[in-house]
């Protein structure tokens, strides 16, 4: 904040770099998932920075943060449509080789109606994902709700395409040998960071209150 007077448009942002007095990190934090993306606190200490550090020009901190969120949730949204590309291969592969009761378990159709389901969601979000980046890519000035849309929907498909993933491969899933485990710890962080999905339902809705008011 560099002038506390102005509350949101009084907020800059800079460039801190490593070794500046004032400037360290804390612990290294032990996550349920992501675990070789390493996390730990940063901690500012009387760390003064030259104003030629700062990012765009004075007071406009909280807008870079945004326009940078806007940028950053669709690339979120491609990472939950590859990790439930992931998940359903390893659940289709497994469906394909694991007997029961004399037949491959791909053959029943409780697990065909999953693996239906979980295909045709990473398509609808896949689909999602590359029209907001193709729109963004495009010039667009604001793709503040679009991004929003790809972030929230491709999460919560990563998430639910992750836990099924287990649920096909049963008892195996939920073992460390199978990556699948794995695969449902990492994606729920993807429902969080970059904004929590209830937070991206509350931009989507308040654009689109904003679309209505302007008809």
């Amino acid at each position: 904040m560099t002038d506390k007077t102005k509350g949101a448009r009084g907020a800059s942002a800079f460039v801190v770099e490593k070794g500046t007095p004032g400037f360290n990190f804390g612990k290294k934090e032990k996550k349920m998932g992501i675990r070789t993306s390493s996390t730990c606190e940063l901690i500012f200490d009387n760390c003064r920075l030259p104003k030629g550090n700062i990012i765009g020009r004075e007071g406009m901190g909280f807008i870079i943060a945004m326009k940078t969120l806007d940028n950053a949730r669709a690339g979120v949204g491609a990472q939950g449509v590859g990790l439930a590309q992931g998940a359903f291969e390893e659940a289709l592969k497994f469906a394909r080789q694991r007997i029961q009761f004399g037949h491959p378990i791909i053959s029943f159709q409780a697990v065909q109606h999953m693996l239906a389901d979980m295909a045709t969601e990473i398509e609808a979000a896949r689909a999602l994902v590359y029209a907001v980046a193709r729109y963004a890519d495009s010039g667009a000035k604001d793709f503040t709700k679009e991004s929003a849309m790809a972030k929230v929907y491709a999460t919560d498909v990563a998430m639910k395409v992750a836990v099924n993933a287990v649920q096909v491969m049963g008892g195996s899933g939920y073992m460390r040998e199978y990556p699948v485990e794995k695969m449902m710890r990492d994606a729920k962080i993807l429902q969080i960071y970059e904004g929590t999905n209830q937070i991206q339902r509350n931009v989507i809705g308040q654009a689109l209150v904003r679309e209505a008011v302007k008809k």
